[in-house]
């Protein structure tokens, strides 16, 4: 598997004791999508689902865990690289009894080319990623022309990415990266319903954060 010379993420210490170690692995085995390079059944993982979704980037996955209980009827995949917010969001599955929730531990760049069939998602939620605020990082920020050309072949015709920042310099860049693309239509909107405010986003609005939230449909 091809991985991408400049990350997108930052490796944070662990802080994972080897207990919570041996349940995450114990859960991940019920719970996680084995990374490989074969394409995935999405049907045989969720066969009731009307919808496919994939969260990129969970943190502790407390939004994660909250969408997949309020829509039961979707299947939801949650990709990122950091071990505690993983053990964190296989807790929660445990804790709520999420069916429609499963979690794969390694990169997108690398997860969507290699297990992931075109046209096979209805949606990706990218909340709050990285801001990379000092200019000599912006390079590392995910979303950049190779992340529109990675993400629009997966989606299905008309499938969405939806995407909250409360980083203002990086909602224009994003901005700016989608207005250069013919891949993609769309803009800022008024956050929807269905995201719900974690108390990471609490804590940057109670410091006077401006959030925006931002759709685009695959063309």
């Amino acid at each position: 598997m091809e991985r991408p010379s400049v990350r997108s993420y930052s490796i944070r210490g662990s802080r994972i004791t080897e207990a919570q170690r041996e349940a995450k692995n114990a859960l991940q085995a019920i719970y996680g999508i084995a990374v490989e390079t074969k394409k995935i059944n999405l049907h045989e993982i969720f066969p009731t689902s009307e919808k496919i979704i994939m969260e990129i980037g969970f943190g502790m996955g407390e939004a994660t865990a909250i969408i997949a209980k309020n829509h039961p009827n979707n299947g939801y995949i949650a990709v990122d690289v950091h071990p505690p917010g993983i053990g964190k969001l296989l807790a929660r599955i445990i804790e709520n009894d999420l069916k429609n929730l499963r979690v794969i531990e390694d990169d997108v760049h690398v997860v969507l080319p290699y297990m992931f069939e075109d046209e096979s998602l209805d949606a990706i939620h990218l909340y709050f990623p990285d801001p990379w605020p000092k200019k000599k990082h912006n390079k590392r920020r995910i979303v950049n022309q190779g992340f529109l050309e990675l993400i629009h072949p997966k989606l299905k015709k008309d499938g969405y990415i939806h995407i909250a920042t409360d980083w203002v310099p990086y909602a224009e860049s994003i901005k700016d990266v989608f207005a250069a693309s013919v891949l993609f239509s769309g803009g800022v909107i008024d956050k929807p319903e269905s995201r719900p405010v974690t108390r990471f986003e609490g804590q940057g609005i109670d410091k006077d954060h401006q959030v925006t939230d931002l759709m685009y449909f695959r063309k």
